[in-house]
């Protein structure tokens, strides 16, 4: 029974098998249509196509960020695969520390070629690497790219920032620095060098009895300061405490050095000075000084192709010219495996000596003009009047550049200096903005004039009190002092005595009848208000505001109200007067000189703009400003009567609403036509120091003795002997308090021991 089972299943199956076997079929039997039928058309077979995306997109748009430095816009780029092997910081770090390396300044692309598959592709690029030290790199490389749904991802690795960085190799620059340019005054003495130095300091404590003459004198012959000077260091100075008395060139020192070997307390510290400035800096406010590269802009500093240890201009000349004075650094680019082994060395160049710069002026002067400023709250600015070049600047109290250098041993004795109660640092000359005071009615004056409401010949009565706006009383300076008014005044004898009510009267009229800019317009005019242009130096703009109200322009009239000018506008202005109305550009920098002596660039005279008032006018105004000098009514007459030099000038006293005294101003400009020695105009300001001609006119005075003569010739009211004040404030109205004992350094000062 179970075989026929099985049999019968058998047979069953190769029927069946035999049934699924077609034979071809006869051509004869196939269904053909009627001429009338129309044959139904096959089906088109249906291939399914997906697009890829062009590869070479991603790989643009990874070279675009990496040519703006947007590294976090790379990463976002990256598959999922170097995502998980690469971290962001380490590829940020990576790009950036490269560019560091090798000072990238800029970088270029270009796409050259693709692959594209339809999972993978590799995009060909060439990238040119723009240096400062290292010049141009080029590089051809290649990005591989993997699909992610449905869109393409960069496959990283570190060869894509330079094909040589494999393996953790890295980048190392070597740099050799050149010294730094020199800085010279215009007659090549040098103000700013590389050189060594010593540290001078003492303990007065320490220092035998009886040998303190020979020891002030022979500082002083060291240093440059008098043996005066020297004296009231040490009064200011604790006994005990190391006393800080200035640096000296190792020349110097070490042909001196035996004088100081016998003296107990006097120290002598050798030092390697990267910067050296003559006399602590002669016009040190002009020249700036150097600094170490900071923290927050070492890696800026790096990308421009210097090393993080060096010291960079950080103010006046020696930020301004830091291209010309910092040289061309040679470099050597090398590719160093982890361990720092040397593999390979990319670039190499060579390196260039710096460039000198030569000032406007004069070493000898402008020492001279900073001890003419000494001891005060001050600053002087004088121009060649008809072509801006500046010839002196000094800012007062100043400071010694050379404590700024770490390596000095003095450094570590003299305080901080930013946040010093003085501010020693601060360029008032350029960076002080004060109210202007009567100088101002130079302006005032011309306003007038222009707009035609006063002529030349009007006269105003110039009384104690002014009582124009009501409910308002304002007065004169004669009042203050005592004297008796002023009286019956034409415009141009009003500026001679420097006449409060006529002034007053000039501000009320300007704003009513001719409108509330007419003033302040014109001191826009006379480069009020804005910059001077001075690119070598940092300045501030001032201050002028058009009046709101009738009182305000009254103020203003007189040099007030809330108008700040610059010492450095004023002599501006004041040359803009002397030479016809041309305003200047002032400038510091003579000439700069290549290392073979080839002059790159010079002083040039350039106009800015002509002062908004007629030749005529001007005319008035250099004739009244002469009689504030000449005239025996005149306010300043009394300082010049045994002057010979032509001089226009005039007198200021600014309120300064901090129930401090006024701030004493005097500007003005010689017309004396010499070959020899070019006109100049000169502004003067003492903070806080009362009226204009009992302070700043002597000084004024002085600057002229000491251009024209090479010396001073007069006495400062509050001086014993030129440069020996009598008191440690030389504030003429004040009287030094007796000490009870005199200190052993207190030596009488002698004309030998001054220079």
């Amino acid at each position: 029974m179970k075989k026929t089972t099985i049999l019968t299943m058998i047979l069953i199956i190769l029927l069946s098998s035999c049934s699924l076997i077609k034979k071809e079929p006869d051509p004869s039997e196939l269904y053909t249509p009627t001429p009338t039928e129309t044959p139904t058309p096959l089906p088109e077979p249906r291939v399914m196509v997906t697009e890829v995306p062009d590869p070479t997109l991603t790989a643009d748009a990874f070279l675009k960020a990496w040519q703006e430095e947007r590294y976090y816009d790379m990463y976002d780029l990256l598959s999922r695969v170097s995502v998980d092997s690469v971290s962001v910081d380490y590829f940020r770090n990576r790009y950036n520390e490269a560019a560091v390396s090798m000072t990238l300044k800029n970088l270029t692309y270009e796409i050259t070629s693709s692959l594209t598959g339809p999972n993978s592709s590799q995009v060909a690029f060439h990238v040119n690497y723009e240096t400062v030290l290292a010049g141009n790199l080029g590089r051809d490389n290649l990005i591989d790219l993997v699909m992610e749904n449905g869109t393409w991802k960069i496959h990283w690795q570190d060869s894509l920032v330079l094909p040589e960085l494999t393996d953790g190799n890295r980048l190392v620059m070597d740099i050799q620095v050149p010294p730094r340019g020199t800085i010279y005054d215009r007659n090549g003495v040098p103000l700013a060098y590389q050189t060594r130095a010593y540290a001078l300091g003492v303990v007065p404590a320490q220092v035998q009895a009886g040998y303190w003459t020979n020891l002030i004198n022979e500082f002083s012959r060291l240093t440059g300061k008098t043996p005066q000077v020297i004296t009231e260091m040490m009064n200011r100075a604790e006994p005990t405490e190391y006393l800080v008395i200035g640096e000296v060139t190792a020349d110097t020192m070490e042909a001196r050095y035996s004088y100081l070997y016998d003296y107990d307390g006097v120290y002598v510290t050798e030092y390697n000075a990267g910067r050296y400035y003559t006399e602590g800096g002669i016009g040190v406010h002009m020249i700036g000084y150097v600094l170490p590269i900071s923290a927050e802009e070492a890696q800026d500093m790096q990308r421009q192709g210097y090393r993080v240890d060096e010291r960079i201009g950080s103010l006046g000349i020696e930020a301004w010219g830091q291209e010309y004075l910092a040289g061309k650094r040679g470099a050597s680019l090398y590719v160093v495996d982890a361990e720092g082994n040397t593999i390979d060395r990319l670039s190499r160049t060579e390196a260039e000596a710096p460039y000198s710069i030569y000032t406007t002026y004069d070493e000898q002067f402008e020492y001279d003009l900073q001890r003419a400023v000494a001891g005060l709250n001050a600053a002087v600015v004088v121009l060649e009047r008809d072509t801006g070049r500046v010839l002196g600047m000094a800012s007062a109290p100043g400071f010694d550049a050379n404590l700024l250098d770490f390596n000095n041993y003095n450094s570590f004795f003299s305080g901080n200096l930013l946040y010093n109660n003085d501010r020693p640092m601060y360029n008032r000359a350029t960076q002080g903005q004060y109210p202007l005071g009567s100088v101002f009615k130079i302006i005032g004056m011309a306003a007038a004039l222009e707009t035609g409401i006063y002529e030349i010949t009007d006269t105003y009565e110039c009384g104690h009190y002014w009582n124009e706006l009501d409910g308002i009383e304002l007065h004169d300076w004669t009042l203050d002092h005592d004297t008796a008014p002023s009286g019956t005044l034409n415009l141009s004898e009003a500026l001679m005595r420097s006449c409060n009510p006529w002034f007053y009267k000039i501000g009320k009229e300007l704003y009513q009848q001719v409108g509330k800019d007419a003033l302040s317009g014109m001191a826009r005019g006379f480069g009020l208000g804005s910059l001077t242009g001075i690119g070598e130096l940092e300045e501030e703009p001032g201050n002028v505001d058009d009046p709101n109200e009738v009182f305000a322009a009254v103020q203003l009239g007189i040099g007030q109200s809330t108008l700040l000018v610059t010492p450095l506008q004023v002599a501006r202005f004041v040359a803009a007067i002397g030479n016809g109305g041309t305003l200047y550009r002032p400038q510091v920098v003579e000439q700069i000189v290549d290392a073979a002596g080839k002059t790159i660039a010079a002083f040039e005279p350039e106009a800015q703009a002509q002062l908004p008032v007629s030749h005529e006018h001007i005319q008035m105004i250099q004739d009244a400003m002469e009689t504030v000098v000449r005239n025996p009514r005149g306010t300043a007459y009394n300082v010049f009567i045994n002057t010979k030099y032509n001089i226009h000038a005039k007198t200021g006293s600014a309120s300064t609403n901090t129930g401090l005294n006024s701030n004493a101003w005097f500007a003005g400009y010689t017309d004396e036509g010499r070959e020899d020695k070019p006109d100049i105009a000169i502004a003067v300001l003492a903070e806080f120091a009362g009226e204009g001609a009992d302070i700043s006119a002597p000084i004024f005075r002085r600057v002229i003795e000491l251009y024209y003569e090479g010396q001073a010739k007069s006495l400062y009211g509050w001086e014993t002997g030129v440069y020996i004040t009598k008191t440690l404030s030389p504030t003429p109205t004040n009287t030094a308090t007796p000490r009870p004992t005199r200190a052993p350094w207190e030596i009488e000062p002698t004309e030998e021991g001054e220079e």
